[in-house]
């Protein structure tokens, strides 16, 4: 099989509009991506309100000048992790090629960055050359029902008729592995609306919007969401945190409220995204060999400034919250950072992508390591690294009992949410009570 090489147009999402970034080089043999390279367009880096595609290959604010440069991924990556953040994941691959009826993981990888579409997340756009146009569009909430429908054909193999091809712009984008879609509600707002599969042993939707409420409950930073039902089904809704309005012509200053909704004289702006896998600098293969105190260091390296306290403390709380409710989907692209334009600098995301994971097992592990025991899910193991998150053990004791204080109630909170009885005695399991994941000096401790 010929090697080839592509070359790429990058754009950035700069203030109101599109702003060509850089050119992306990518030398493919087959399906298989052989290596990247990256050179940023002079006049890009010229702008004070340039993004960085990645902050750690692709740094544009860094001590050496990159003018001029052609750039490679750190350690010896094929590809750039702020480009693969951009590249449609499992889901979104999937709806790409039932859109060209090929086999799974058949396509280049530069095709499916260039079949993403425009609406990916973050503020990034892959096209073929410089002079080509934005595309692809988000759904309205009005056509759920059609997406919906396309999304269990795709999942079952099945072709997509015609009047069912929305799917193909308003789900090209996205990642993870379960079915879903962008779409606008009535206000102009974008949401990430996700189905239910039919392989699912109890009502995901309803359960992972539960959790995110719960989670909201302990204090952490959790974006707007809800459920809707069509028909007998039932559809997890989670605004796109990636998205802010402004005033057109407006520039963000601190007081910037980034959820702000849309509304007559405001323009939809974006904000740059990078996964957590980005930030740390690995490869998917490598994500279950690090650990939270990587994503904690990456924090005090990359993120701005005035945010790193509070995001490890953050960090280290979503940590905890995960091991009372065994989500052990926690891995590097469940965690995410934005380009806060206020700063201007990343900063961490909020939370997304977290569902409990019912279980029976005495021992339980996260995906990626907690403290000096490795990815054993205990509070006693989560206190004994709380100085990687730069925390006092009185401070990260603290920071256990606020969520605990919430999920012992978990229950109580799932009800408020909708989810249905059977439903919660199937969810059981995954919850731990304080008494099984630490030892009575560690509760000693807990304030």
């Amino acid at each position: 099989m010929a090697v080839k090489e592509l070359k790429l147009m990058t754009f950035a999402y700069l203030g109101e509009s599109w702003a060509p970034c850089g050119q992306l080089t990518m030398t493919e043999q087959g399906p298989e991506l052989l290596a990247s390279s990256f050179a940023y367009g002079l006049n890009y880096l010229d702008r004070a309100d340039a993004i960085e595609v990645d902050p750690v290959s692709l740094a544009i604010r860094g001590p050496q000048s990159i003018k001029g440069k052609l750039l490679l991924p750190v350690n010896n990556l094929v590809s750039f992790g702020g480009i693969r953040d951009a590249a449609p994941d499992a889901w979104g691959r999937r709806v790409i090629e039932a859109k060209l009826k090929v086999p799974a993981n058949s396509l280049p990888e530069s095709q499916y960055l260039l079949h993403a579409g425009s609406e990916r997340v973050g503020a990034l756009d892959i096209r073929a050359n410089i002079k080509d146009e934005p595309t692809g569009a988000a759904g309205s909430v009005h056509a759920l029902a059609y997406l919906m429908e396309a999304a269990e054909r795709i999942e079952a193999g099945e072709d997509v008729p015609a009047n069912l091809e929305y799917i193909f712009m308003a789900g090209s984008a996205l990642g993870g592995a379960r079915p879903k879609a962008s779409v606008r509600d009535a206000g102009g707002s974008l949401w990430l609306a996700k189905f239910q599969s039919k392989n699912d042993a109890f009502d995901i939707p309803a359960a992972e919007c539960a959790s995110l409420v719960l989670a909201r409950e302990t204090g952490l930073n959790v974006p707007p969401v809800n459920t809707r039902i069509i028909g007998d089904r039932r559809i997890m809704m989670i605004r796109r945190f990636d998205r802010y309005w402004l005033a057109q012509g407006a520039q963000p200053t601190v007081a910037t409220d980034l959820m702000h909704l849309p509304a007559d004289g405001l323009t939809e702006r974006r904000m740059g995204f990078v996964s957590g896998l980005t930030l740390v600098g690995c490869d998917e293969t490598q994500s279950r060999t690090k650990s939270y105190a990587d994503l904690a260091l990456a924090i005090r390296k990359y993120c701005h400034p005035s945010v790193i306290r509070a995001d490890n403390e953050e960090l280290f709380k979503r940590m905890v919250f995960n091991i009372f409710a065994s989500n052990d989907d926690d891995h590097l692209r469940n965690h995410g950072f934005l380009w806060d334009p206020r700063l201007p600098g990343w900063r961490l995301s909020p939370l997304y992508d977290v569902l409990p994971r019912p279980g029976l097992a005495t021992e339980r592990y996260l995906h990626l390591g907690i403290g000096p025991q490795g990815r054993l899910a205990t509070l006693d193991n989560a206190l004994g690294g709380h100085a990687m998150f730069s925390l006092s053990l009185p401070r990260a004791c603290a920071l256990v009992g606020d969520v605990w204080r919430v999920v012992r109630e978990w229950k109580v909170s799932f009800e408020r949410s909708g989810v249905a009885a059977d439903d919660i005695a199937k969810i059981a399991p995954a919850f731990r009570h304080l008494d099984d994941i630490s030892t009575a000096g560690t509760r000693k401790l807990l304030p």
